[in-house]
């Protein structure tokens, strides 16, 4: 399973990080979690993921500024960045966009609506 698509999870919360582990590897995919914006940074290069999922609401850095750094990198502009909100309001989804995100998916979220949101994000993807 090494040709598995990776996914990185951004979120402070450690109950939100290992919900997202579960849904992703169990439909077959390799995952990589940050629980901060600097810490997503420091281990994006050594990881390289297909499609990120970042949180909104972050301590010291939140995800729009983490998105707009990880848009920012030549090496990632192309790489999809989902935000994470539990502010599912119109504001937040345009300050999204505006960082660069492709999408915003909704807290809590399902299973299923994390995977659909991954396969409509990437090529390559698990069934």
């Amino acid at each position: 399973m090494s040709d598995a698509l990776t996914i990185m999870v951004i979120d402070d919360s450690s109950t939100i990080r290992r919900s997202a582990e579960m849904f992703l590897s169990g439909a077959g995919y390799r995952v990589v979690l940050a629980d901060s914006g600097f810490d997503a940074l420091a281990k994006i290069a050594d990881h390289r993921p297909a499609l990120v999922f970042c949180d909104i609401v972050m301590p010291r850095m939140d995800g729009y500024q983490t998105c707009a750094l990880i848009k920012r990198s030549a090496a990632f502009r192309a790489t999809p960045v989902l935000m994470l909100s539990s502010r599912d309001g119109l504001f937040d989804r345009a300050r999204g966009v505006q960082a660069g995100s492709a999408a915003c998916l909704a807290k809590p979220f399902t299973r299923d609506g994390m995977l659909a949101a991954v396969r409509a994000h990437t090529t390559g993807a698990p069934d």
